[in-house]
């Protein structure tokens, strides 16, 4: 891996705050998701807005406000424009999130961080993508791909895989659950080969979870005690995420007939129920394998909820009889209605307050996690309320005022129309047609050419659009006589109903304001957990199975992130990095390795050279420090200066030398191509074919193969073909020079040791034996008339008679001989090499003649093979 990989914890580092991080690979930038706490600590905004416009891209994880919180105020404030990349669920249910979140703090206070334009714009960026669906980068980011893999806790939760072309994978995983749930299937994290770069979270390092089954029975013993007593059960949950899994598993139990919960009401409440679920019924299929078959086999929705209410507000909810148990947002209890039912249940013994995720220290639901009920508590209470009395009369006072002057002032919008200037003659006149007025003076600097003529009032209606185009009023296409008229009657009272104004709380005259406020806590208060993440044990485990090759422990306390540390040290014996909040880890597997950056002038020398596909080129240089704001673009006036580390603002560059006239040694390129070889060999008019992945060359006496590890190798019966023809023309025509040693061999007869060793149809004369006539030589190797290459042995055989004389060799050479050494037959190659020797133009090769042929024709073989991939090997360097 030579990419170079940092990662800076801008939060979620030996702490537990929201997750944000940004991953650094090469040039490009990617904001590992964008969290923000619950109380909006503005130091995590600080820190993005210094890099904001580096980012290349931002990856999505979990659709809730620990995640993406931050994403509307950096795209509406901060002008974040870059790709946004999140599945389909992470798109539509964060939207449903931050609604929640942006009413029910307006609701509170006066709320201005982010606007729900600003939450629309921010969705608007994201591109949907689905599991396994792997997408290539632009731009800075070509060659890099991502790709979304489920991680279980919510629906549509993710897995990240970043891996660069041709190089190994990075994984970020954090909040995963590899347990399947009841509407959720768990993650498939070992599944995944042994990732080079594995960020993953500490959060549950050190906590052991309870059993399912024992989980569910706590929680419904609970319900079950408290509305008996005749008491309410608040149940703080998310506002699109775990509560599916709450409210699934409810609305169960409440069909079950022996449960006993069938007098009692379940309700869910927040500011986008009715859209949850809705958006929930239409996304089975990224949810468990047992949900999709009993939707695909009995159309079974699983979210059609026979019990559960949907609630929109505190009215609505008080309409549910009593008791109760109410799912409300939001699980910190910081604001949302969850901390409005709070206040009002939390003195009465009766009730139950129920917390289901451990949220950051600091909130309310966390304080009741860690020091329970049965005590008194200071709260800050904030309210919207409407202005009544004085302040209201004054308020309208106000925008009478304001509403005068801009019609003083011609700045209102509706009369500059013609049509509404006319209407207001017709409203202020004495006829039923417009007439000219007499005594009108017509101002401005050129003559009125437009002639008025009497015509009858007419008042054109605005046609109002939404998102699909024109309105369309169902009442304009019904037919008179087709419905009776009590079914009309019905229509009119339901059209009715449906236009009848909804109170906003927006839209009426309200102010905000804030008490202290000190509430007894006679509830009972306990902890059932609903977080849907991996514990302590399974997260080892899996650590253990996916064995990375480098490790990055972000988001969880000292003493977990000290946990995991310790076990991937010392159990997977990997290196790990902990990086502190604002901290940057250097991740290069490469140790010696670093980014610089080609000048102009020094490209402009260079002289590029074409091999194939690619062009290359000799580069001489020196290395220099560079500031970078040399090369930075010119910053607009209306953009605000962002602040630069240091060491960011110098880079290494690449600068010409005085002298730039240094020779170079030749370097062959590319890899040989049996295809293209075929061809080399067709053209010196030597026959060649493929037959199962092997080129078979000289009437299929030798054959040439590739390797898996790339190499060639090639095997035959020792001969002028095997070595001269099918090697080295290659590369060519290359001179050979050859200096002959005959030795004349009598009655070797080690074939007679195997019979298939030789064909049968040799003939073998008196049964005495085959004579051997052995010639060795010394090769030499010429290229521009200078020896390159030392030499190389060179072997030929022939097969006499017996009542033939030596000097006159059979016609049949080695080529009639069907099994002879090959490369995988080798003897030992460092057979000792003895006095006979030769000297050819200052080159010399010594060897000793063994006292059986096989030896020779093992020894031989390997030399020549040998130094044929090692010259090989050498060219292609």
């Amino acid at each position: 891996m030579t990419s170079i990989i940092k990662l800076q914890a801008l939060s979620g580092a030996i702490d537990e705050s929201s997750p944000c991080y940004i991953l650094q690979v090469d040039e490009v930038r990617i904001l590992l998701d964008c969290g923000w706490d619950e109380r909006f600590d503005f130091e995590i905004i600080r820190e993005i807005k210094r890099h904001i416009h580096l980012k290349d891209a931002v990856l999505i994880s979990y659709p809730n406000v620990a995640h993406l919180g931050a994403l509307p105020y950096l795209v509406g404030k901060l002008n974040l424009n870059c790709p946004i990349y999140a599945t389909i669920p992470v798109y539509k249910m964060g939207q449903m999130f931050m609604y929640d979140l942006y009413q029910s703090h307006y609701n509170m206070e006066d709320f201005d961080l982010f606007t729900l334009d600003d939450v629309d714009a921010a969705f608007d960026k994201i591109i949907q993508l689905k599991y396994n669906q792997s997408v290539s980068m632009k731009g800075k980011g070509y060659g890099l791909t991502i790709t979304p893999l489920p991680a279980g806790h919510m629906i549509g939760g993710t897995i990240w895989k970043i891996m660069k072309v041709g190089e190994e994978d990075i994984i970020y995983a954090n909040d995963f659950n590899h347990k399947k749930e009841r509407h959720l299937n768990g993650c498939e994290l070992e599944k995944l080969q042994r990732p080079s770069l594995l960020i993953t979270d500490a959060f549950n390092a050190n906590y052991q979870q309870a059993r399912r089954r024992t989980r569910d029975e706590k929680l419904m013993t609970n319900i079950l005690q408290t509305l008996r007593n005749n008491g309410n059960v608040l149940i703080a949950v998310d506002t699109a995420g775990r509560v599916l899994e709450l409210a699934h598993m409810l609305d169960q139990l409440w069909r079950n007939k022996e449960s006993g919960l069938l007098a009692y009401s379940l309700a869910l409440l927040n500011n986008v129920s009715y859209n949850v679920v809705e958006f929930a019924k239409s996304q089975i299929e990224w949810m468990s394998d047992k949900l999709m078959k009993s939707f695909e086999g009995a159309r079974n929705n699983p979210f059609q909820f026979k019990h559960l209410q949907l609630c929109h507000s505190l009215q609505e909810l008080g309409k549910v009889p009593s008791p109760k148990v109410v799912l409300a947002s939001s699980a910190d209890m910081e604001s949302g209605f969850s901390r409005e039912l709070f206040l009002q249940w939390c003195s009465n013994p009766n009730n139950s307050i129920i917390i289901t995720t451990r949220t950051s220290p600091g909130t309310l639901a966390r304080d009741l996690v860690d020091n329970g009920g049965n005590r008194a508590i200071d709260l800050e209470v904030k309210r919207r309320v409407k202005l009544e009395g004085p302040e209201l009369e004054e308020h309208e006072k106000r925008e009478r005022e304001k509403l005068q002057n801009n019609v003083h002032n011609g700045e209102d919008i509706d009369s500059d129309s013609d049509d509404d200037i006319e209407m207001s003659v017709i409203s202020k006149g004495r006829h039923d047609i417009v007439i000219k007025q007499e005594g009108k003076i017509h101002g401005g600097f050129f003559k009125a050419t437009k002639k008025q003529h009497p015509m009858f009032p007419f008042k054109e209606e605005k046609i109002k659009c939404d998102d699909y185009g024109e309105i369309i009023k169902l009442e304009d296409y019904k037919l008179a006589d087709a419905v009776p008229e009590v079914e009309e009657n019905k229509e009119n009272i339901v059209v009715k109903k449906e236009e009848e104004p909804v109170c906003d709380v927006t839209e009426m005259p309200t102010k905000c304001i804030v008490l202290n406020r000190t509430v007894q806590v006679n509830a009972q208060v306990q902890y059932i957990d609903f977080e849907g993440r991996s514990d302590g044990e399974s997260l080892l485990k899996i650590l253990s199975q996916l064995r990375p090759r480098r490790v990055i422990v972000v988001r969880g306390t000292p003493e977990s992130t000290a946990t995991i540390e310790s076990h991937c040290k010392e159990n997977v014996d990997v290196r790990v990095f902990t990086p502190s909040r604002g901290e940057t880890v250097d991740a290069t597997s490469e140790t010696h390795i670093y980014q610089v950056r080609l000048t102009d002038a020094l490209v402009s020398q260079l002289d590029f050279q074409k091999g194939k596909d690619a062009e290359l080129a000799w580069i001489d240089a020196q290395i220099l420090v560079r500031d970078s704001q040399v090369d930075a673009k010119p910053v607009s006036i209306s953009t605000e200066l962002m602040e630069v580390d240091e060491e960011e603002s110098k880079i290494l560059t690449l600068e010409p030398l005085p002298t730039n006239n240094l020779p170079h040694e030749t370097v062959f390129i590319n890899e040989l191509k049996l295809s293209e070889f075929k061809q080399v060999l067709a053209k010196s008019n030597i026959t060649s074919e493929f037959s199962g992945g092997v080129l078979w060359c000289c009437n299929g006496t030798i054959a040439i193969r590739r390797v898996e590890s790339g190499r060639v190798l090639i095997e035959g019966c020792i001969s002028e073909e095997y070595y001269k023809e099918s090697i080295w023309r290659e590369f060519g025509p290359i001179p050979v020079a050859f200096e002959m040693l005959e030795l004349d061999m009598n009655e070797l007869d080690y074939g007679f040791e195997d019979e298939g060793f030789y064909e049968p149809n040799i003939p073998m004369k008196g049964g005495t034996g085959v004579k051997r006539k052995v010639t060795f030589g010394k090769l030499l190797v010429t290229k521009h008339d200078e020896p390159v290459v030392s030499n190389v042995p060179f072997f030929k055989q022939e097969v006499l008679d017996d009542n033939e004389d030596d000097s006159a060799p059979s016609s049949r050479s080695l080529g009639s001989v069907q099994k002879v050494p090959s490369i995988s037959d080798l003897s030992d190659p460092e057979a000792s090499l003895d006095d006979k020797c030769q000297t050819l133009k200052g080159v010399e090769f010594k060897f000793r003649i063994p006292d059986e042929l096989p030896v020779v024709l093992s020894l031989l073989t390997y030399c020549l093979s040998i130094c044929y991939i090692e010259w090989y090997e050498n060219q292609s360097r």
